[in-house]
């Protein structure tokens, strides 16, 4: 089979020529002509729009485009010049009707215009570049209508004073407001721009630089950040109603700047009702619109923040350093808390929760908590007051809330080793006592701690709790060792502690009275029997007795006294008076423990079993104590506590800050040792860096003490100088 032969088709013009009237192309236009003053005039009703295209068409297609084109111009030039003198005729508030009714009937002429000569559109105007048919008549409206002498100042006067008149109250027609703007933004965005919106920036400009200066003189903080935001507000919403959404970020700029950024530093700093007055007052409403209104202006949240932080650090210094405080040391963490508790709702509720308001608040608080060097001691005092007294009744979510709040202060520390100490102290007090309320509620506090310092911060306080642990096996496996004699004597409970772990002192050995004596030594055989080379040391100063005792008339009381107050209560088993130097010298009791004691055991009313004379609060080497026949009281069970201040005196003072210092050696050369073996050698400035920043969790060492910490440990030998530069130190493997 044969391929078929294809077979290709060519469309040609038409070869015939067709002569055209000479006069067809003016003929036509007029025709044309007469179709558009019809549509101006409203008359259009009556045209064909189909033959009226087709003699465009034809003669765009005979190449008349040119002529068609320029007599649309000129046509509708002369009748834009017709709707503008109707326009300037108009008087008084109806210009802007007018004008709006014109601009209606204008666009919807050229709607009717472009379709006629969309063939002229679609081929000569794009072949000739020229503009096209709808565009054409807006640009012609802008040149004959809006920049017209007569009406464009008077097109703007009157826009911008119907805002004005929004602005003092008065209703306007905002639809036809949006129609005229809108119009101005069709006409093209430069029009829109230069013929009414930078001229509204400068009025508005001037209206709220005006109005600002008079709210300033005659209204307060509060009351003049309620009425910038409500400018604002009104601002943006006139926006949304009928003009440009891309002039609100330049008018909310415009009152930003006059009511806020102009004003700011006036504004937080206005007497009685500031920044300061807001805080102290707690006012959320008023902190919160200053919080918005501010971050609105280059350096307003800046400035609030600086002027929070100067007060908050100028109120906790006060706080800090007032000696009156000093007095109740609960009552000092407290007030701290509850000013943290305070600044932290106002950045929360007023402040968004702005995390540069929470970093000047951290930083405040280390600033003036570090200023009271007894801020680690009365944070200790707190929680040995909220963990073991009043955890009665508590539940387990607002003892975590008490941890979590004095975590939140020893971050604060610079100076955590010395809260370990004191701590530690009231620690070992209150577990000897055995008083402590809630076991779960210290170990979880010392679970904090050493989730933020580490193991070696809380190994100690860790080592505590093992000891009494361990103490209560002992017990146990003394009394199963006795059999019965153990219910013959005094009933004897021993804490074995580990030396290292608690805080304790030397002391003098205290002599015990015989009946305690026995049994003690039955526990140390027992305990060295069981223990090989171990040495035990009584700490009698630290222990606790329970004490029966019948008065005149046979009224029974059990006490409950320290060891020392046990040793001078049971001399008066024997006689009836002794002299304060006579009770020294039975006891071996240290002399100012000694009067503390007789202090509290005959100068507390309702605990004084004892009778002094003379009855004073000194104790005198020559005053005389006997049982008190006369003592009475309601409870069977009396605590009677030994006599002393929360707070250290002087000498302890000074006797605690030595301890910690000389802690703190071995911790400094063990972090030279690190420094020096990760970089061989390395210069002073270095090493004082680097060991500052290793310690920081726990204190800051002072420069001087790891010079002092440096040449020791070049005097043993781990270290030394560099002999070619003298500046430099040596690592001695």
């Amino acid at each position: 089979m044969s391929a078929q032969r294809k077979r290709n088709f060519k469309i040609e013009a038409f070869k015939h020529r067709v002569d055209l009237d000479p006069k067809y192309a003016e003929k036509t236009w007029k025709v044309l002509e007469h179709a558009i003053h019809e549509i101006y005039n409203h008359n259009a009703s009556g045209l064909s729009f189909e033959e009226l295209y087709r003699n465009a068409y034809n003669m765009v297609l005979h190449k008349h485009g040119e002529k068609l084109y320029s007599g649309l111009v000129t046509t509708m030039t002369w009748h834009l010049k017709e709707i503008s003198q109707s326009i300037e005729a108009v008087q008084g508030d109806l210009f802007l009707d007018e004008l709006n009714r014109k601009w209606g009937e204008h666009t919807k002429a050229l709607q009717m215009i472009r379709d006629i000569l969309m063939y002229m559109d679609r081929t000569f105007i794009t072949s000739s570049r020229k503009t096209p048919v709808y565009e054409l008549g807006l640009n012609l409206w802008r040149d004959n209508i809006i920049r017209s002498s007569k009406i464009q100042d008077r097109q703007l006067n009157t826009i911008l004073e119907l805002i004005h008149k929004e602005r003092t109250g008065e209703v306007i027609n905002r639809g036809l407001m949006r129609n005229i703007t809108k119009m101005l933004m069709d006409l093209g965005s430069s029009v829109y721009q230069e013929d009414f919106e930078k001229p509204f920036l400068d009025v508005s400009a001037s209206f709220y630089s005006g109005e600002s200066q008079q709210f300033i003189e005659c209204c307060n903080c509060g009351e003049y950040l309620k009425k910038a935001e409500r400018r604002l507000n009104e601002e943006m919403e006139r926006v949304s109603q009928y003009l440009d959404t891309k002039t609100e970020p330049k008018i909310t700029c415009v009152v930003e700047k006059e009511m806020i950024a102009n004003h700011m530093k006036q504004l937080v700093h206005m007497e009685n009702s500031g920044l300061v007055n807001m805080l102290v007052d707690d006012r959320y409403e008023d902190l919160i619109r200053m919080y918005n209104l501010f971050q609105r202006v280059t350096e307003g949240l800046r400035l609030i923040r600086d002027l929070m932080t100067s007060h908050l650090r100028e109120t906790g210094k006060q706080l800090v350093t007032d000696p009156e405080r000093f007095k109740d040391p609960v009552d000092f963490v407290q007030r701290l808390l509850n000013e943290k508790d305070k600044y932290d709702k106002i950045i929360a509720a007023a402040f968004n929760n702005d995390k540069s308001f929470q970093n000047a608040l951290n930083s405040s608080f280390e600033y003036f908590i570090n200023l009271n060097s007894r801020s680690p001691e009365f944070i200790s005092l707190y929680v040995n007051d909220k963990l073991h007294k009043n955890l009665k009744g508590v539940s387990e979510e607002d003892v975590e809330i008490v941890l979590d709040k004095v975590m939140m202060l020893f971050r604060y520390l610079q100076e955590k080793d010395i809260f370990e100490k004191y701590y530690k102290q009231h620690l070992a007090k209150r577990l000897l006592s055995g008083k402590i309320v809630s076991d779960d509620a210290k170990r979880n506090l010392i679970v904090k701690l050493k989730t933020e310092c580490g193991y070696q911060f809380t190994s100690k306080l860790e080592g505590m709790f093992t000891d009494m642990k361990t103490s209560q096996d002992t017990m146990q496996g003394f009394y199963a060792s006795q059999g019965f004699e153990a219910g013959e004597g005094p009933t004897l409970v021993v804490q074995v502690l580990t030396t290292g772990s608690w805080p304790t002192q030397p002391s003098a050995a205290c002599n015990l009275p015989a009946e305690i004596l026995g049994v003690c030594d039955k526990f140390r055989a027992y305990y060295l029997g069981t223990h090989s080379g171990r040495r035990l040391t009584w700490q009698t100063n630290m222990g606790t007795a329970d004490l029966k005792a019948t008065f005149a008339k046979g009224q029974k009381h059990e006490l409950n006294v320290s060891t020392y107050q046990m040793c001078i209560l049971m001399l008066f088993n024997s006689v009836d008076r002794l002299s304060c130097k006579e009770i020294e010298q039975a006891t071996a009791i240290p002399s100012q423990d000694l009067k503390r004691c007789l202090q509290s055991l005959a100068c507390v009313l309702g605990k004084n079993v004892l009778r002094k004379v003379p009855m004073s609060k000194d104790i005198a080497e020559d005053d005389i104590f006997s049982i008190n026949d006369k003592f009475m009281s309601k409870f069977f069970k009396i605590k009677i506590g030994t006599v002393t201040a929360q707070k250290e005196s002087e000498p302890e003072k000074q006797e605690t800050r030595q301890q910690v210092e000389e802690d703190r050696k071995p911790q400094i050369e063990a972090a030279i040792i690190r420094v020096m073996k990760a970089r061989r050698v390395t210069g002073y400035n270095s090493i004082v860096m680097e060991v500052t920043k290793q310690l920081q969790p726990r204190f800051l060492p002072n420069p001087v003490v790891i010079k002092k910490r440096i040449e020791f440990l070049i005097e043993r030998e781990f270290l030394e100088r560099d002999e070619g530069d003298r500046k430099l130190y040596r690592y001695l493997a």
